[in-house]
């Protein structure tokens, strides 16, 4: 019997949406491994005689407990009503927007779930650009001093131990010094943190919005670096500060000194007054309790303009790609709004990614982020290759879950990281093994979303939390560890070179007898991949079921040919911490027509 309280459907967000200007993404819930066969049964409400079809919703993906049925269908007139029939072999069941039936409704126009009209203006659409990138984030003060000249006069001598406090003079030009480095990387797009006037060396308690650092350089040396990047075809994300500011902002100074007499009062957000702070509490709203850091009031107009002129300043100015936004959940959702038109005119593909940590559905409804920081597939891969309190059962249910949260153009652009300014490095956190750290980054860089590199980590850094995580970049090559920088870039390098890394097709390949053992497959039209990690200290032997056995499957790396055998599985014998990548053409006959080609 169908278990119906598994069962859950509503139209918008990440269940009933536009994919594109003509297609509509449906998906259903069902409990795991209950229903054999869905199918959606739709059409026009106007005229359903004369529009409508039956479509096999396919099995998507699977969670601990759930199933996600999705079918992509493009109605005849912008207009779809449906329903679902579940079916498991003895019973149909037919489920509506009122409820669940034993009988189809013999009325189309009352009762179904309904997407009443696919309007373009509607669609979600973040630049396609991003797809196709590979980011590399960069931590100004720390990432190259290119002009000691205009160093801190604090500033240490390169690579000593950093403190939350302490200098080294990382600057613009050390950057432009270093693009060879990106370049041979494979990177096509650079994520920096906040680069304008501020007191501190991660720079996230602004002085002024409308220029840049002079400890990094100035607005001149900025435009240098960005044109720089643009012709090596490389992007350029700044860090946005708008939650909150520095208390050495001009407004802020002027409430200090005048307290609610200062035309600023209101550009804050005072709980009580004189501003002070009482018990470790700012009598002031701030970001967490920093006194430094006190909130903006992003719904004061005058606030709201200030930003809004920020925001498109540096587009125009420099030729911005985009802003990455801090705190971006602690902001008021109209703010954002009126943020996200003002970037779109001045630049169409400009790419908004808000710092959001959990679910961030209410930001990314077409009307605000493009996408968001992806933490929890950052936890989901830690947990298994870095903490390893997780198996490749329920890495996969993981995965099938952070999928379904998100309607799949937002999944594409979703902005996947390791590691960042935030957190442990990646390397600590894998406890010094390069094995591990190298077979997380091959699944980051083998899955759909736009992923991200921490400076310092394709040549072997490590670093407990902050400030540990921002030591100086090495670059003494005798330091480098240049093997898994040629690792990095041959993974960057594959994924730029076969869209099927970068698409949606995705299948987990079960190995039961093989818990640390993680086996997926990736497709699209042209060619499929099969991947297999080792993710344990001791080697194995195994059998992996494809699901094409005669599609002409080859190494990846080496172009070996790789035959399956009898039981239409390719086998591997993988060391401690191994990994194998076998690509084939999407059907046996175009693989023929591969090798025949490559015989000429």
């Amino acid at each position: 019997m169908i278990q119906l309280e598994a069962v859950y459907h509503r139209m918008g967000q990440n269940w009933s949406y536009a994919y594109d200007d003509d297609t509509l993404h449906i998906r259903l819930r069902t409990k795991r491994a209950d229903v054999p066969r869905v199918d959606l049964i739709c059409g026009d409400k106007y005229d359903w005689s004369r529009a409508n079809e039956e479509v096999a919703m396919e099995r998507w993906c699977s969670d601990a407990l759930f199933d996600y049925w999705q079918a992509a269908v493009r109605p005849k007139y912008r207009r779809l009503v449906y329903y679902f029939a579940l079916r498991d072999g003895q019973e149909t069941v037919y489920y509506l927007e009122k409820g669940f039936f034993e009988q189809p409704p013999t009325v189309m126009y009352e009762g179904l779930f309904d997407f009443p009209y696919l309007n373009p203006q509607d669609v979600h659409k973040p630049p396609a650009w991003v797809k196709e990138a590979v980011f590399y984030q960069i931590f100004p003060e720390r990432f190259a001093n290119g002009d000691p000249s205009i160093s801190p006069a604090n500033a240490l001598p390169w690579g000593g131990v950093p403190t939350p406090t302490n200098f080294f003079g990382g600057d613009l030009q050390g950057v432009i010094d270093h693009l060879d480095h990106l370049s041979e990387l494979g990177v096509n797009a650079v994520y920096f943190n906040p680069l304008f006037a501020a007191t501190t060396n991660h720079k996230y308690d602004t002085t002024d919005y409308m220029r840049v650092d002079p400890q990094f350089g100035t607005n001149e040396k900025l435009k240098e670096l960005v044109e720089a990047c643009h012709a090596r075809g490389i992007r350029v994300l700044l860090d946005g500060v708008f939650n909150h500011c520095g208390r050495s902002f001009a407004p802020f100074q002027d409430v200090l000194e005048k307290g609610q007499e200062s035309r600023y009062a209101d550009w804050f957000r005072v709980r009580q007054w004189p501003l002070g702070v009482v018990d470790g509490v700012p009598t002031y709203e701030t970001f967490s309790f920093e006194p430094i850091m006190p909130k903006l009031n992003t719904g004061n107009p005058e606030v709201k303009d200030y930003l809004l002129n920020v925001g498109r300043y540096w587009i125009e100015e420099v030729g911005l790609d985009g802003w990455r936004l801090d705190v971006a959940n602690e902001v008021d959702h109209e703010f954002w709004r009126e943020f996200r038109r003002v970037v779109k005119q001045a630049n169409p593909s400009a790419y908004i990614l808000g710092e959001i940590m959990h679910d961030a559905m209410p930001w990314l409804q077409g009307d605000q982020f493009d996408a968001v920081m992806n933490y929890p597939f950052t936890n989901i891969l830690l947990n298994f290759f870095a903490h390893r309190t997780t198996d490749a059962t329920r890495f996969a249910h993981a995965i099938g879950a952070q999928l379904a949260s998100y309607p799949q153009q937002i999944s594409e652009v979703a902005f996947n990281l390791l590691g960042s300014h935030d957190t442990v490095r990646l390397l600590t956190l894998c406890e010094g093994d390069k094995r591990r750290l190298m077979l997380a980054t091959l699944f980051q860089m083998t899955f759909q979303g736009t992923p991200c590199v921490y400076y310092g980590d394709e040549i072997g850094m490590d670093g407990a939390h902050d400030p540990l995580n921002r030591q100086c970049m090495e670059w003494d090559p005798a330091k480098q560890d240049r093997p898994l920088f040629d690792f990095f870039r041959s993974l960057i390098a594959l994924r730029k070179a076969h869209p099927a890394l970068r698409g949606s097709g995705l299948a987990f390949v079960p190995i039961e007898s093989q818990p640390q053992v993680l086996a997926y497959e990736r497709w699209d039209a042209n060619e499929r991949f099969l991947i297999v990690v080792n993710n344990q200290e001791r080697p194995v032997s195994i059998d992996v079921p494809v699901a094409q056995a005669d599609a002409g499957w080859r190494d990846a790396n080496t172009g070996a040919a790789v035959s399956a055998g009898a039981a239409g599985a390719l086998h591997a014998e993988l060391p401690a911490y191994g990994y194998a990548i076998w690509r084939a053409p999407a059907s046996a006959r175009a693989a023929l027509a591969a090798e025949a080609s490559a015989a000429e």
